[in-house]
């Protein structure tokens, strides 16, 4: 029989070290997962009504700002989905001023590793109905 090479050696290693990622549990072989992080950790509280038009108005400013070169609306990308956003934060004025503040002037660290460029051009008031409509999102 010919010597097994080192190489090969070392994969046997590294499947073997990947099986045994994960504990199993007793009576049963089924390997449980690790704990997954909170990736949204919502903020408690409950929405405020905003007027529909505020939420159209977003909406346009949206499709017509570069937001879906790093998000979309139901699915992570570059940065956190428009939907997950909505789950994190409650729709009320003080989170809608906090996230128009975050579009003009940028941010890291709120969602991991991504940084949203500042959007200096960007007024106030359609960073506030930007918010109003990513905070909207399945909640209307």
């Amino acid at each position: 029989m010919p010597p097994i090479s080192q190489p090969f050696l070392f994969l046997i290693f590294c499947a073997l070290m990947l099986a045994g990622c994960g504990e199993w549990r007793e009576g049963n072989k089924e390997q449980v997962k690790p704990p997954v992080k909170d990736y949204i950790r919502a903020i408690p509280g409950e929405d405020e009504e905003v007027p529909l038009e505020a939420i159209h108005r977003g909406e346009v400013l949206v499709a017509y700002a570069n937001c879906y070169e790093c998000h979309k609306r139901d699915s992570r990308s570059k940065g956190p989905s428009f939907a997950d956003v909505a789950k994190r934060y409650p729709r009320r004025q003080v989170y809608i001023d906090l996230l128009a503040r975050k579009i003009i002037s940028g941010g890291t660290g709120s969602w991991g590793y991504p940084v949203m460029i500042p959007h200096p051009d960007v007024a106030f008031e359609d960073a506030q109905a930007m918010a109003t409509y990513v905070l909207s999102i399945d909640k209307r």
